[in-house]
């Protein structure tokens, strides 16, 4: 892909990220690099910290203060390569962007050298079983007790909760979702060890279990773990979901399979594949080539202090079109594939249903965007 939009920085940062996966990608199958950006490896992470690349564009002291055109390309090529980043993502694209933006100073000091290294892992609490794309719908609460807070409520879909030490969790502490909606909810810093909190991964269609079910029982949560200002949840998620919405992991989640299935063409016999359906192979690499140009616009405004909240709609929802027609386009190309790369595929078409729901279902996003245009 072109590197012509980038700085100088970000092109020699290319460089040397491909040099440090190259030592570990000789062992990951196929199979292994279609997890991805979910596969949770804390060694994996620890040395992406030692090399100063987890929050690498927070000021100092906690980060390097480098642009968000750097962590574009370093993003990419992870994902690209299909690395084990789920140890350290939630943390780096959003929660501690929104603890040095909204957090107190103690706060930061707790977590932000510890997700930086790798050591710390972070989660999202915010769908509800009765509350998905509506998320203005949820009804877990927080209460006053002393000088802290009471949880009670349950959290759904809550990617590697099994793994993370700490959860930015959304509740309601004023109001009833059907009275206030979006008015009176509160973020919380709420640390999984906490007498309450019970964990309960869920399997999904492919054995994994990603996703967990969180469930809060008069959980207390002492006052300094209030994230930001009390009662404005809503517009402090809405700016952390542009975070989510917006990076390359919105179209690159299934691109390991492009970049395995070239490699399996390169090595068969010309009778192991329909070479008249190679024009799909160069049609999904087009369309990568679009949306990564729009999430660079996404990353441009970022480093202007802009709000990318469109850009990152439109990347999300077109990212994850895109990403649910892989695997049967890569699969296409083959009349029989390697074993490895069946598996992949495999994984894939499993897992894609829930591309369009992460981080907002279509919908949702049709409608955000319906009203940027000014036709709702």
């Amino acid at each position: 892909m072109s590197t012509t939009a980038l700085p100088a920085s970000a092109i020699e940062l290319r460089a040397q990220v491909r040099e440090f996966l190259a030592g570990y990608a000789q062992t990951w199958t196929a199979f292994d690099r279609a997890h991805s950006w979910t596969a949770f490896d804390r060694d994996f992470s620890r040395a992406v910290g030692r090399r100063g690349w987890i929050g690498m564009t927070w000021p100092a002291p906690y980060g390097a203060g480098r642009t968000a055109f750097d962590r574009f390309v370093l993003q990419e090529e992870m994902l690209a390569a299909g690395a084990p980043v789920g140890a350290h993502w939630v943390a780096d694209r959003q929660s501690g962007p929104l603890l040095l933006k909204v957090g107190t100073e103690e706060q930061k000091q707790r977590y932000l050298p510890g997700i930086a290294s790798g050591d710390i892992s972070f989660c999202i609490g915010m769908s509800e079983p009765n509350a998905g794309s509506d998320l203005a719908a949820i009804e877990a609460r927080a209460e006053r007790d002393g000088d802290g807070w009471r949880l009670n409520g349950t959290k759904l879909w809550t990617t590697n909760a099994q793994h993370c030490q700490v959860m930015i969790g959304l509740f309601r502490t004023t109001g009833s979702a059907r009275e206030a909606r979006q008015g009176g909810l509160t973020q919380f810093l709420i640390e999984l060890d906490s007498p309450g909190v019970e964990v309960r991964p869920i399997p999904d269609l492919n054995g994994d279990a990603h996703f967990n079910e969180v469930a809060f029982t008069d959980v207390y949560v002492p006052g300094e773990r209030l994230l930001g200002t009390e009662g404005q949840g809503w517009a402090q998620v809405t700016s952390e979901l542009a975070l989510e919405r917006s990076g390359s992991e919105r179209f690159l989640s299934a691109f390991p399979l492009v970049g395995a299935a070239t490699r399996a063409l390169n090595a068969s016999p010309a009778d192991a594949f329909e070479r008249g359906d190679l024009a799909t192979l160069g049609t999904l690499v087009a369309e990568t080539a679009v949306l990564r140009s729009l999430s660079l616009m996404a990353a441009g405004k970022l480093e202007r202090g802009e709000d990318p909240s469109y850009h990152a709609v439109i990347t999300k929802d077109l990212g994850a079109e895109l990403e649910q027609r892989t695997a049967p386009a890569v699969r296409s190309l083959f009349i029989d594939p390697p074993a490895d790369l069946r598996r992949a595929i495999d994984y894939t078409v499993r897992a894609a249903p829930t591309f369009s729901l992460r981080g907002g279902a279509r919908e949702i996003l049709r409608g955000i965007t319906a009203r940027a245009l000014g036709v709702r």
